[in-house]
Formats: structure tokens, C-alpha cells, sequence
């Protein structure tokens, strides 16, 4: 008795097509397209429903195979080749046993644990695929038939022939998934490598503006300082000259010279923020800046410190200027009785401090400019607040962004380099 050789090439190259069509190689409907005509091919030269039926439940289980979640899963894929190998036993049992033409549909389980599973899986089911091949000799009548040399040389040549296609395949299929989890990976650093760039490109255009904004209010600045002397000593004497003769002229030499301070003061804000920051460093703990800023400002703060935070090399004296002012705007920004939350936490290179309130929020159209000079959503503000807090953590080699929701409230979080 000599086995029938037949070829199997379409069931094995169905299964490594699904394996690139996983991977984004090939198309899906194209090769499900295909995989379709040479089942129904299958089922149109079946002797009988029985054989169509079987190679029908084999054909969807290879076009439903990683298509359903369940079937992505180690124990559905397992799931799925038992049931292939149950199928090919009963096809192979019914059309002639060990002679069946359809011995090549054992193949199917084997190509598919190599293709999706490990190589551990794979000679798991290469030794079930070869043992049910071989199981049909147990119900030969040895008594009446005896297998010539050339049959178990063919029978030989089969077994060989089904493990070293489970070894290919799955070296191929390994091959493809470490090619694919390196190209995740890549696509991984590159969204991040392009948010780092986004993120830059932001603080480039951010930098220019205030370089531009600081030129310019250094030179308005100074220019307006003398004619606000002479204005401020002029008011000065009109107001003492009028001193018990005119209460209106004096009164209105008062209110002169206080708006010549105030705008004076507004000037020396415009300089602070246009001059040249050189921060002097020294070792300090960072929370105990935020404690003192808090105690200034007169905000009431929930702390959420964390015990592992190192002391930073800052300008104690500048880095409260950031908290005072952080922490009063959380303070205006949120309801009476809303807390303001500051927590610190160590990530790989930074400290990170962050600040939330829960106000009303600041629009999505103008968070990239909160930080911009005259940006200001106070009626009485002039917007330089958190533009030198910005410039201040620039300073110290630091990151400064903003969250917010509407409705909710916003977050403000420094980093700075450890």
C-alpha cells in the first residue's frame, strides 16, 4: 500500500499571506479574496456533502483566523487548531484514511500555530498533526494488507516533510514579528521625538516674541521715564504751590503724581521683564520656596509633596516671584472655598511642580499664548505676570506648560533639571 502524494502549496502559502496581511504586507481583502476561491475550488471537486462541509468549516476557520478577538488570543488560536486538526482527521478518515488525497489538510493546524505561536507550540503541533496522520494505522487489517517499503518510504518523507514546513514558517513568523514590534517600537519614539519637536518649536517661537516684546519695552521704557519725572515734579509742585488756596488744583496735582507712580511701577515691570536674567544658584529645597511664596501671596494651599524630591540648584528669590505669582492667580481664578493643590514629584531628569486650581478654565485657543507678554484675562491686568514667570524658568534651564479644562480648572507645571 502506497500512500498518495499530493501537493500543498495553497494551504500553506494561505496561512504565511494571513501572517503579512497581520503585519500590514499585503492586502486584506485580496488575500481573503483568493483564500476564498481555492476553498470553494475545494468544495466544488468534493465527492460528497460530508467532505464539502468539512473543508467548508476549514475554509472560514482560515478566513475568520485574527479576525475575531477571541482569535487573537493565545487560547483561541490553540482553540482554532485543534478544531482544524479535528476537521482534517474526520476529512482524511472519511475519503480513505492514511490514502486520503486530503492528507496535505493537516498542514493547516501545523502553518498556523508556527505562524502565530512560539516554537514550543509549534512542535506541539507538528507531533499531533504527524501522530493523527499515523493514527490511521492502527485501524488497518494487517493481516490482509502489508505496506511495501515504498509506502513507508513515502510515509516517512510525509512526517519530515510537515515538521520542517511548522520549522520554516515558524521562522518566518518570528522573523515577521520582530520586525513588526521593531517598527512599533520605532513608530513609538518617533510620536514622541515628534511631540519633543512640536513642544520646541513652541518655546523657539515663544523665545522670539519675548526677545522682540523685551527690545521693544526696554526702549519705550526708558524713553518714558523722563517725561514721567518731569510730569511726577511737576504735579509735585503744582499740588504744594495750591496747598490752602486752590483744594482742586491741589487735588488734582495729588491724582496726577499717584498715576505718574503707578505707571512708573508699570515701567519697572516692563524693565524687569526686558532685562537680562541672571539667576544666582544655590542648593534649596524647593517646597520650602512654595511654603514661603504661599505665605506671602496669602493663598492656602493643599500640598502634595513628595518625600523623595532633592533640594535644586535655584535663585530661591526668583523661583518664589513664580510661585507668588502662580499661586495668586490660582487663588483669583478659582471660587471662595476651592482649593489650590501644588504637588511635587521626581521623574527621571526633573523635579516637577505643578499647580492647579479649579476655575473656570482658560479657552483652547489661547493656551499657547498664555505665557506671551500683554496676555492678560484680568480687567485690570497688563499680562506680564506669566511671562516672567516663564522667562524666570527658562532661566533656570527649565520647562514651564499649562492644562486646562473648561469648567474645570487649569494646571500649571514647571519642570526643572535635577
Amino acid at each position: 500500500m502506497s500512500p498518495v502524494s499530493n501537493p500543498v502549496s495553497n494551504s500553506e502559502n494561505t496561512t504565511v499571506s494571513d501572517v503579512a496581511r497581520l503585519h500590514g504586507t499585503l492586502p486584506v481583502r485580496n488575500s481573503d479574496l483568493i483564500l476564498a476561491i481555492l476553498f470553494g475550488a475545494m468544495i466544488l471537486f468534493a465527492h460528497d456533502g460530508a467532505q464539502r462541509w468539512l473543508v467548508l468549516g476549514l475554509g472560514v476557520l482560515q478566513l475568520i483566523e485574527g479576525r475575531i478577538p477571541f482569535l487573537r488570543t493565545a487560547a483561541g488560536r490553540m482553540s482554532s487548531v485543534f478544531l482544524q486538526l479535528a476537521l482534517g482527521c474526520e476529512l482524511m478518515h472519511i475519503t480513505g484514511d492514511i490514502a486520503s488525497p486530503y492528507y496535505p489538510i493537516l498542514l493547516l493546524p501545523v502553518v498556523s500555530t508556527a505562524t502565530y505561536l512560539g516554537v514550543v507550540a509549534t512542535v506541539v503541533a507538528s507531533v499531533a498533526a504527524v501522530a493523527a496522520s499515523l493514527s490511521f494505522l492502527l485501524f488497518i487489517d494487517w493481516s490482509q494488507v502489508e505496506m511495501d517499503p515504498e509506502g513507508r518510504h513515502v510515509l516517512a518523507i510525509r512526517c519530515l516533510l510537515m515538521a520542517a514546513t511548522a520549522v520554516l514558517v515558524n521562522a518566518l513568523g518570528t522573523a515577521i514579528r520582530s520586525e513588526s514590534a521593531r517598527n512599533k517600537a520605532t513608530a513609538e519614539k518617533l510620536a514622541i521625538a515628534n511631540e519633543s519637536l512640536l513642544a520646541a518649536e513652541a518655546a523657539v517661537r515663544r523665545a522670539e516674541r519675548l526677545a522682540a516684546l523685551g527690545q521693544l519695552t526696554a526702549g519705550l521704557a526708558h524713553e518714558l521715564r523722563n517725561p514721567l519725572a518731569s510730569i511726577k515734579g511737576s504735579a509735585d509742585l503744582l499740588a504744594r504751590a495750591a496747598a490752602g488756596r486752590d483744594a482742586m488744583a491741589q487735588e488734582l496735582g495729588e491724582i496726577i503724581s499717584s498715576e505718574v507712580d503707578r505707571t512708573n511701577l508699570l515701567v519697572t515691570r516692563f524693565l524687569d521683564f526686558a532685562r537680562p536674567l541672571e539667576p544666582h544658584r544655590e542648593m534649596a529645597d524647593v517646597t520650602a520656596v512654595i511654603d514661603r511664596a504661599a505665605a506671602h501671596a496669602g493663598v492656602a494651599i493643599v500640598r502634595e509633596y513628595a518625600a523623595d524630591v532633592p533640594q535644586l540648584s535655584i535663585d530661591p528669590t526668583l523661583m518664589e516671584q513664580v510661585f507668588i505669582n502662580l499661586l495668586s492667580n490660582a487663588a483669583q481664578a478659582s471660587e471662595a472655598g476651592q482649593p489650590v493643590t501644588v504637588t511635587t514629584r521626581l521623574t527621571e531628569e526633573n523635579v516637577e511642580i505643578s499647580v492647579a486650581d479649579r476655575g473656570c478654565g482658560i479657552p483652547a485657543e489661547k493656551l499657547e499664548a498664555v505665557f506671551n507678554p500683554f496676555m492678560t484675562t484680568k480687567p485690570t491686568g497688563v499680562g506680564l505676570g506669566l511671562a516672567i514667570v516663564a522667562k524666570i524658568v527658562d532661566g533656570h534651564g527649565g520647562k514651564m506648560t499649562v492644562e486646562s479644562t473648561l469648567g474645570e480648572g487649569s494646571t500649571f507645571r514647571i519642570s526643572l533639571p535635577v
